[in-house]
This record gives structure tokens, C-alpha cells and sequence, in this order.
């Protein structure tokens, strides 16, 4: 597989067809896998631990697919993670014969992510270490290869807590064990774009003074020399259109490489009427193509994306993309699936988006770790707006400030030229000792800002107060809090928002997560504006949660203050150091479930306030066993006034709910036994429908957990 191929199947492009002089192959398969724990008072590749029975198996792969999502929590919320889930070393071994041929070339591994600590060992000799369980890295081992013969690459993986690795616990979300992404294998020769800069592309594209009229793009690029020898290249840069074919405008300058050291090569364009990059409406994307070419010969080349945009967030207002304003309607994402863990395809990435895309959301918070390669250039190309961000998150043990400080090179150097991303996120909820994270947060911050300075940085605060000591040390202030599920009232919200306005009307703020608990097994049928939270034999009644939702938007809605929200989270997914609502190792805030297959009743609720596509939809489907013989009906439409048909009667009175699109018709009267519920609207001369079935009886309990669907094949695995 060539190099122009490896870069499409990172960013999509379609192929430019050429002769390329870098080849990059798929290492996902042929690898064997022993777990651990292993003796260490030996040494880790002596024959009792490379020896004996190893386990097939194929990367993406994690050996937590399952106990970190089962794990039986104690019950005082204090952890054991080595009684209840494995953490600690693994090996995997692969043989790899290189041909002779390849002797005269630079051979590398790279590694898309391990959990998380990884020390890489070709013929018994140490190649490299990565700390860090979320970023990329790539590992030089031509010079410890025997070429034309058979040589054994060993991987050990260890997720181990470490207080000099963030996320320095398991606390919000487990650090799932194994070569999890996709590994390449990359052939160069002496000459070429670099490769080991931090596993990025060696090419950075900036861009300024971006209008419909003209666009500055500048871009770097940096080289290497291993021949020994001075050599005399040629740089060439071509901007193509989104369909490979047509060039915009294209470059060609001399560079001269001597035997030592990093080079570093630059080409400025000023691009006369561009089509910007639009976000959703219009996510276009030019193609940067590099090319090295030496005595005549294509050497090298890469491929970038280059969307054309500019954002501002307008303090108070919102944002604005390319001057026009954007609504910033957003969700956070996990990336781990039930019964997968975090070893995922491209199939589960392109899921979660579709679903997130159907939802109308814009943008997404990739929380709280960098996240696949394939996730930032799919949203470059869906046109989602993406936060990114490291884990540093949850604790402070104050010996991870060189950790945090590589990892947040890495996710901006990977990801500078992703035209979908415009925040770094610096740190979510981390506090005492607060002079650490002060200090810590504001050093992160200037290291953002000099890697990129043309994107903004936010830090995130657990705390309803703006004045936070903690925070303040980026250009945005995010605000985590869930009224009503940790304390007081879901209604509290408006006056938290009023007072914030009133009182910090110049600082950016972002209401960077809420949400609350449901699962789907537990129904009633008024669950009130006071979550049961916390503990496995609490109730996580899914309408709360959709009572939630409905509140607490029609809030945010009507609050430009809040430049962006984000809701937590858009999946269920794995907590394996707590068990909660009836279910261990979850948090069941997601919109659909950790399986993906069942859409709770909030995920419609934002569906029909936020997407253009049509919905009708009825509440409550899953609480099918009612007790009360009065009751209200809520429909959301965003094709206009629904008429509701309960036993075949029709119900004309409704009253608006917290937004245009809520709908409660109220005292409806149930019959003992079946009750058939419809509702019916028109729109665009088509008439759209939904139906429910109730089974009403004074001797009903609700919030038993024994509710069962109406649609009787959504049965969720796992619960």
C-alpha cells in the first residue's frame, strides 16, 4: 500500500495518481498475545515469559473488553482494580521478514494507540517507550532489523495506574489494556518528510485572514537528511481541489538538506475566492499534496486536508464561522462500545457519528483523551465542530506535568491540520493542590498557544462558579455541573445562568457538560425534577432524564451566554470502579445505549429541537405499565401541531411545553387495560405518525425496573 493511500485512508481523499516513494503497510495482523502478570523479578524477555501458550489475535484489539465493563463495584465506591479488572503488563509478539532490498531504507512502526504505557523490543533489543494510552507514536527499527531473514517484534502494554501518566486513574472511565488502534508499517527512504515528529504528518498548515474573497495558507514542512551527504531537492506543493483533479494554485522551491540535523522548508499561497470550509452545510475540503522530489525522482509524499475557516466565539453571543453564526449544539463522546471496550473499526466510529449527525448536533467534545485519527478527519468531512482535549482529568497527583505536557504535543501536532477542530482542551475537573493545577494548566496553555496559536484553548471546572481558582487559565472557561442529579433542582439551572450573566459578562463560557442517568429497564411515570442518585440500588429512571433534558435545554436555549453546550454524554459507556442504578461498571448518561442499539426518549427531544429532518415522537414508550388513570401525553414535533388519538379519540388540547417543538396534552384519561396511543401531524404533503401502547391498572408499580418496550426487538445486551 502506497503512501498516498495511507494518507486517504486517514483524511478520505480520493487518490491522486503518482509515483511515491513512501510505502505504508497495514501491521494489524499475525500478532499473538500473552497476558499477564508476569515475574518481574526476571527479565520481562527471558524465556518464561516469551515462551508458551500465546493467544491469535488481530489489532484493533484490548484485553478489557469485558471485565472492565462487568467489574462487580464494592459497594463503598472505593476501588480494587486488580481484584475485579485486569491492569498491568501484556506482550504481544509478531515475526517480520524485510527483504534485502529495504536494506538502504528507514523502516518505522506506528502505533495509532496503546493502553497505555508501551515499551516496543525488536530481536531482544529495546526500540522505544510511549507513556500514554490515547496519542499515536512511531518507533524507528530498521537499524535493529536482520534483513532478508525472519525477526520477532515484541509489544509490552501495561494500562497499570501511574501517577507520571494521565489519566493518573480509572476514576471517570477505564484505561482499556492493548494495541487498541491500527499499527503501520513505514518505509521511507534517507530523504523524506519526517515521520518521527511527534507521529505527526511533518506538514502543518496554518491559515489567516480567511474570507470568501482570500485566504493566507502557510505551509511548513519538515524534512530529513539520513544520507550522510548533502543533497540538493526540490519542494512541491500543489493545493487540489475536493475532487483530486484540479489544482488551485501550486509551488516549487529548491531546499537544500545538509547531513545534519531537522529541516525546515515553507511555502505561503494567497488563495483568491476560496470555498470555505462551512461546517455542516458545506464541509469542503482542498487537498494539500507534498511532494520531495530528488534527481528527478518522487521521494516522498504526504497528504493533508485543508478546510479554509475561521472561527469566533463572540463573548455573550456564539459562534461565528466565516462571520456567519453557527449554533454550537453539541454532545461529548466516549469512544468505548459494549462488549468491544475501546479496540474499535472504522464501523463503530462511523456509527456513533451517524447517529450523532441524525441527532442534529454540530459539534462534538471528544472527551476526555485524543481519540482516533479516523473521528478528526470524518468530522472534517461531515463537518462537524470539534473540541479536543488530553486526559488530564479527574485527579491531580502532581508528578504528571511532563506527561501532560507530551501529550498535548502530540494531540496538537497529529491533529494541527484538521480544519473541524477549534479548541485544545487543557484539563476537565481537576483541583487540589491547586497550586499544581494552576500552574500546571497555565503552562499547558502556553505550550498550546505556541504550538497553534490561530485555535483557542479551554480548561474545564466541576464547579458552578465562573471565579473557580482553578480555572481562568485558558482562553475559554468550561462548567460542568448537573442540577439536579448532584444536588438541588433540574429548574435550578435558569437562575445559575441569569446570575452568571449578571455577574461575569466578560469572560467566554461554555456549558461544557450535563445530563442524567437512564436506564431504560427502570420507568415511572413521574419521576420529578430530583434525581435518585447515587448507588447501585438507586433508580436511573429514563424519564427522569428526558424530564431533564426537556428543562434544562429549554434553558440553554434561550441563554446566548453559553456559547456552546455540550450534553454528557452521547453513548452510555464504561465506569469500572463504580456500579450505579442497578448496573455495574456504567454511567448510563448516554442519549443511546452502551450497545448503541436502543435511542433513549432525550436523544428524540434533541432530535426534534436541533435536526431539519422531520420528528414526531412519543414519550414515555418503555413505561408501558401505568398506575395512574390521569395522565399527560408529551409530543415533539418539529413539523408543527401534532393531533394525539388515544382509544381512537382524538385530543385537541395541548399546552407548549419548554421549547416550539414540546408538546403536553394533559388529563388524558386511560381505560383499564390496552391503551392505544397515536399521534399524527402532516408536513410537506406527508403525513407522519407514532404509536404507543399502555397498559393501565390501579395495581401498576412503576419504577420497578419491569417495564417492557413496545418494540418488542429492542433488547439491550448487557443490562
Amino acid at each position: 500500500m502506497k503512501g498516498t493511500i495511507f494518507n486517504l485512508l486517514l483524511f478520505t481523499f480520493i487518490c491522486i495518481p503518482c509515483i511515491y516513494g513512501r510505502d505504508v503497510t497495514s501491521f494489524n495482523d499475525g500478532w499473538l498475545f500473552k497476558k499477564g502478570p508476569f515475574n518481574d523479578s526476571r527479565s520481562l524477555l527471558s524465556t518464561d515469559h516469551t515462551g508458551g501458550k500465546w493467544e491469535e489475535v488481530t489489532i484493533p484489539h484490548t484485553w478489557n473488553a469485558e471485565d472492565m465493563q462487568t467489574a462487580m463495584a464494592n459497594m463503598s465506591g472505593f476501588r480494587n482494580p486488580q481484584s475485579r479488572f485486569y491492569t498491568g503488563k501484556a506482550m504481544y509478539k509478531k515475526t517480520y521478514s524485510p527483504g534485502a532490498s529495504l536494506k538502504d531504507n528507514r523502516i518505522f512502526l506506528r502505533f495509532g494507540g496503546v493502553g497505555s504505557v508501551a515499551e516496543v523490543y525488536v530481536n531482544n533489543q529495546f526500540a522505544g517507550r510511549h507513556q500514554g494510552a490515547y496519542s499515536a507514536f512511531v518507533i524507528e527499527i530498521g537499524r535493529l532489523l536482520d534483513f532478508g531473514t525472519e525477526n520477532e517484534i515484541i509489544v509490552v502494554a501495561d494500562n497499570s495506574e501511574r501517577p507520571d501518566v494521565a489519566p493518573v486513574n480509572n476514576v471517570l472511565f477505564g484505561v482499556y489494556g492493548g494495541i487498541y488502534r491500527d499499527v503501520s508499517l513505514i518505509v521511507t527512504e534517507k530523504v523524506g518528510i519526517a515521520v518521527t515528529d511527534y507521529a505527526s504528518s511533518g506538514i502543518y498548515i496554518s491559515q489567516d485572514n480567511v474570507t470568501s474573497k482570500s485566504a493566507n495558507v502557510n505551509i511548513k514542512v519538515k524534512l530529513d537528511n539520513k544520507t550522510g551527504m548533502k543533497q540538493h531537492a526540490q519542494l512541491v506543493t500543489a493545493i487540489y481541489e475536493m475532487d483530486g483533479k484540479r489544482i488551485k494554485m501550486k509551488k516549487e522551491t529548491p531546499v537544500e538538506l545538509l547531513p545534519q540535523g531537522r529541516h525546515f522548508a515553507e511555502h505561503d499561497f494567497i488563495l483568491s475566492n476560496p470555498r470555505l470550509w462551512q461546517g455542516l452545510d458545506d464541509p469542503y475540503l482542498y487537498k494539500v499534496v507534498v511532494r520531495l522530489i530528488l534527481d528527478g525522482r518522487v521521494v516522498d509524499e504526504v497528504i493533508q486536508p485543508l478546510g479554509l475557516r475561521r472561527f469566533e466565539l463572540k463573548t455573550g453571543d456564539g459562534m461565528y464561522l466565516n462571520g456567519k453564526k453557527t449554533p454550537m449544539y453539541g454532545v461529548c463522546r466516549h469512544q468505548d462500545w459494549w462488549g468491544l471496550g475501546s479496540a474499535l473499526t472504522r464501523k463503530e466510529h462511523d456509527t456513533d457519528l451517524a447517529i450523532i449527525k441524525e441527532m442534529g448536533a454540530t459539534t462534538i467534545r471528544l472527551a476526555h483523551y485524543q481519540q482516533a485519527e479516523y473521528i478528526y478527519a470524518r468530522c472534517d468531512s461531515i463537518g462537524f465542530i470539534v473540541w479536543a482535549e488530553i486526559p488530564f482529568v479527574n485527579s491531580v497527583s502532581t508528578l504528571e506535568s511532563e506527561n501532560a505536557k507530551q501529550q498535548l504535543t502530540e494531540l496538537i501536532r497529529q491533529n494541527y491540520n484538521h480544519p473541524s477542530i477549534y479548541t485544545w482542551g487543557l484539563h476537565n475537573e481537576v483541583y487540589a493542590p491547586y497550586e499544581q493545577t494552576i500552574a500546571l494548566t497555565t503552562e499547558l496553555n502556553d505550550l498550546a498557544k505556541t504550538e497553534d496559536p490561530y485555535r483557542y484553548t479551554v480548561s474545564v471546572s466541576g464547579y458552578n462558579k465562573v471565579d473557580a481558582i482553578a480555572n481562568n487559565n485558558a482562553d475559554i472557561q468550561g462548567i460542568n455541573h448537573y442540577f439536579g442529579w448532584y444536588g438541588g433542582k433540574t429548574s435550578d439551572i435558569k437562575n445559575w445562568v441569569e446570575k452568571v450573566e449578571k455577574d461575569f459578562p466578560d469572560h467566554k463560557i461554555i456549558f461544557s457538560e450535563y445530563g442524567g442517568e437512564a436506564n431504560i429497564n427502570q420507568q415511572k411515570e413521574d419521576a420529578g425534577e430530583v434525581g435518585d442518585c447515587c448507588g447501585f440500588d438507586r433508580k436511573y429512571y429514563e424519564t427522569f432524564a428526558t424530564r431533564f433534558h426537556e428543562i434544562q435545554w429549554g434553558v440553554i436555549s434561550r441563554h446566548p451566554k453559553l456559547l456552546a453546550s455540550y450534553i454528557w454524554n452521547a453513548f452510555d459507556f464504561g465506569t469500572p470502579v463504580s456500579s450505579q442504578g442497578g448496573v455495574h461498571s456504567r454511567n448510563m448518561k448516554g442519549l443511546a445505549t452502551f450497545d448503541r442499539k436502543i435511542k433513549k426518549d432525550p436523544f428524540y427531544w434533541y432530535k426534534a429541537n436541533w435536526s431539519k429532518e422531520p420528528v414526531l415522537y412519543l414519550t414515555q414508550r418503555r413505561a408501558v405499565n401505568r398506575e395512574n388513570e390521569y395522565t399527560p401525553v408529551t409530543v415533539y414535533s418539529n413539523i408543527g401541531a401534532p393531533r394525539l388519538y388515544v382509544n381512537g379519540m382524538e385530543i385537541k388540547d395541548y399546552s407548549e411545553g419548554t421549547t416550539a417543538v414540546h408538546y403536553i396534552f394533559n388529563s388524558i384519561k386511560l381505560i383499564q387495560g390496552e391503551n392505544i396511543v397515536e399521534v399524527k401531524a402532516a408536513y410537506g404533503g406527508k403525513t407522519y405518525s407514532d404509536r404507543i401502547v399502555w397498559n393501565y391498572s390501579p395495581d401498576n408499580k412503576s419504577g420497578t425496573g419491569g417495564s417492557r418496550p413496545v418494540e418488542r426487538t429492542e433488547e439491550h445486551i448487557g443490562l
